[in-house]
């Protein structure tokens, strides 16, 4: 069982974001802090709304899926849905979309801005079954909103 104290990470994120509003630096940054401080993950990363699919933006680890329709995969029924999923086992997700075959489970939390527009998603996967839990959508849940507050997102 795995235990991350998401209070502790949080107050990292916020000070690792406090005073830049640029989206694109604030999502490298969140990218590099969660690859660096979650134990027992392979990819952790961002996929931007544009139009009907979600675009790779800035991520850790192995290259990955480019273009990912909405409703396709964990990330695009996440993003369809607009509530985190967190999948024990990958393999066994109707559609799974398999960009690194290592990849075993997987948590995925919308970014949702305060006016409800959908942003797109973070993506976190290990190559461990049932690496995540309810606990970690949550305090994920809060990075994301710590995140998409902290920037001005015109693109």
């Amino acid at each position: 069982m795995y235990h991350t104290n998401y209070e502790a990470l949080q107050n990292q994120l916020r000070g690792l974001l406090e005073g830049e509003t640029h989206w694109l630096a604030n999502l490298a940054n969140t990218a590099a802090l969660l690859f660096q401080e979650l134990k027992d993950i392979n990819w952790v990363g961002f996929y931007l709304l544009e139009g009907e699919e979600l675009i790779l933006g800035p991520f850790q680890g192995k290259p990955a899926c480019i273009r990912i329709p909405l409703g396709k995969g964990v990330c695009g029924t996440t993003a369809e849905r607009r509530v985190s999923t967190v999948v024990s086992n990958v393999h066994e997700f109707p559609g799974h979309i398999a960009c690194d075959p290592a990849s075993c489970s997987e948590v995925v939390v919308p970014m949702i801005t305060a006016e409800g527009e959908l942003l797109g998603v973070l993506d976190v996967d290990s190559p461990f079954l049932s690496r995540f839990t309810e606990e970690d959508a949550e305090g994920l849940g809060v990075i994301v909103d710590i995140l998409v507050s902290s920037c001005d997102w015109k693109r």
